[in-house]
């Protein structure tokens, strides 16, 4: 009786912080976009309302956060069952970790890419809703933006150019709904006078957090349970290991020639008549079919939850990387959108396109998103963590391969090279975050592994703006592969584990751990 009184008591308290945060962030919550973020849409929505950033607004939401943290630490201490423990542990991390970006990280005061990110989304989430949505929130962008006007201070240089940047994108999209959208015209005014304030701002060339912010962000708020060395010693063994894969495979590819030259000798994927579009749904069908059939997947998750493939939008691609998946907070959920880097080219399409798929959508982000969202437990279904999220999503493509899906050696050598990527780009993050290199030798180094110098100048331009999240890909995956084979090695299966995995929703990954060998 006391454990269910608990779970009600935990319960109401969730309730509260979500609807708190979702009534002041109506944009980062109702979109996966803002990883630190809980994913919830408010009950009674207002779709005049701009997410809230002023000062005096992060002050009283983090007093209210401490408030909240007190109350789950009291409430932890009288020992309800352990499924609550897990749920206690998640909201406290929620709210801690948030409150800390608030008042260490200070994103919300150095980086005009943010608000541009939560107008675009914030826009488009209200076009697919309703003329009267997008009315509301078209008029009322002008106000938001002025935010930005009042909430920045010691702007670097590099985020007020990727902001003004941003800018120019969300202008050109707009000017294309000029004809069958109203509000447009006022909305692109008030961008041009941002992007003028901008232009005028007094900016600071320092782009780093502070070293013991950048340790917080990776130990607590990623996850990653490690200290700087400990983490840096993680990734160059995933690199030596993974340099010495390719290299193995590639000799048995083709004889005599470096990695990098065997995959250059790959082909690209040849394109269905209705171009990459057509060839990801292909490929998207074929995954989950695969993952059913496995046992790793729901028999009816295709159709009740399907995936769609779009373009990544051209307001989001100063920020955005090659590939991302989106799914909007619902229980149960009604399906997500893959977003790719397209054109109807087929050099557009990558190499390793079926393992990229994987990732994104069966066994990766689709499928746990999925089931997240269908969980009994409601805490559960509005946390994800990023180093659970991005490291599952990596541990499964590798799945694939022990349920017989992928095999050759081609395969292995693309997944070697994306292991190789990760590890590569997370040390890259690790490094110029603690000052080990600065931007010019980063860039280089990235050239070194293969990348085109503008392309790595990219790549580290996005880094800085989230600290610390290239850390999760290889990081998770090692502690995923670490339970995996210890789960494997007790004598049960790869569809077992996935199972018992996928309906725990984002818990914390110690206490994952706990659950797979109860």
């Amino acid at each position: 009786m006391m454990a269910n009184q608990s779970e009600l008591t935990l319960d109401s308290i969730a309730a509260a912080v979500f609807d708190a945060l979702a009534e002041q962030f109506p944009v980062c919550l109702a979109s996966d976009e803002f990883h630190y973020f809980p994913q919830a849409v408010s009950s009674e929505r207002d779709w005049s309302y701009w997410d809230d950033f002023s000062p005096e607004a992060i002050e009283s939401i983090s007093n209210k956060m401490i408030t909240w943290e007190i109350t789950l630490s009291w409430l932890h201490s009288s020992h309800p069952a352990q499924q609550v423990l897990f749920d206690i542990a998640m909201l406290r991390r929620v709210l801690n970790t948030l409150r800390e970006q608030f008042q260490l990280v200070r994103f919300q005061e150095t980086q005009p890419t943010f608000y541009l990110t939560i107008a675009a989304i914030g826009l488009a989430e209200a076009l697919e809703n309703s003329a009267q949505a997008w009315q509301q929130r078209i008029e009322t962008l002008p106000a938001f933006l002025e935010q930005i006007h009042t909430n920045l201070r010691d702007v670097p240089h590099l985020f007020c150019h990727l902001g003004r940047e941003m800018i120019q994108k969300i202008k050109f999209w707009l000017q294309s709904l000029q004809t069958s959208h109203v509000g447009t015209a006022s909305a692109i005014d008030a961008l041009n006078h941002l992007d003028e304030v901008l232009k005028a701002l007094v900016t600071t060339e320092e782009i780093l957090v502070p070293l013991e912010v950048y340790a917080r962000i990776a130990q607590d708020h990623i996850g990653c349970q490690m200290s700087l060395e400990n983490i840096s010693r993680r990734l160059d063994e995933e690199i030596e290991e993974t340099r010495d894969m390719l290299q193995s495979e590639a000799s048995r590819l083709f004889p005599g020639n470096s990695w990098q030259q065997v995959l250059k000798r790959f082909p690209r994927p040849t394109l269905p008549p209705d171009g990459p579009l057509g060839l990801y749904h292909s490929i998207i069908s074929e995954l989950g079919q695969h993952c059913h059939s496995a046992n790793l997947a729901p028999h009816d998750l295709m159709k009740t939850c399907p995936v769609s493939v779009a373009p990544v939008p051209d307001y989001l691609l100063p920020i955005r990387s090659a590939a991302a998946y989106s799914m909007p907070p619902r229980h149960p959920p009604s399906g997500g959108t893959f977003f790719i880097m397209t054109s109807q080219s087929f050099s557009d399409v990558p190499r390793d396109v079926w393992l990229l798929s994987a990732h994104e959508t069966y066994p990766g982000h689709h499928l746990l998103d999925a089931m997240r969202w269908c969980h009994t437990r409601p805490v559960r279904r509005h946390i994800e963590f990023p180093l659970f999220y991005e490291g599952w999503a990596s541990f499964a493509e590798e799945l694939l391969f022990d349920t017989g899906f992928f095999s050759g050696t081609r395969d292995k050598f693309l997944m070697a090279k994306r292991r190789f990527w990760r590890a590569v780009r997370g040390k890259v993050d690790l490094e110029l975050h603690t000052r080990r290199r600065n931007f010019d030798q980063a860039t280089n180094y990235l050239v070194t592994t293969g990348l085109q110098k503008e392309q790595a100048q990219h790549m580290l331009k996005r880094y800085t703006l989230k600290p610390g999240y290239q850390l999760c890909y290889s990081i998770g995956r090692y502690y995923f592969r670490r339970m995996y084979d210890q789960f494997i090695d007790s004598g049960r299966t790869p569809a077992e584990f996935a199972r018992k995995t996928l309906t725990q929703g984002e818990i914390e990954l110690g206490h994952l751990q706990q659950t797979l060998y109860r």
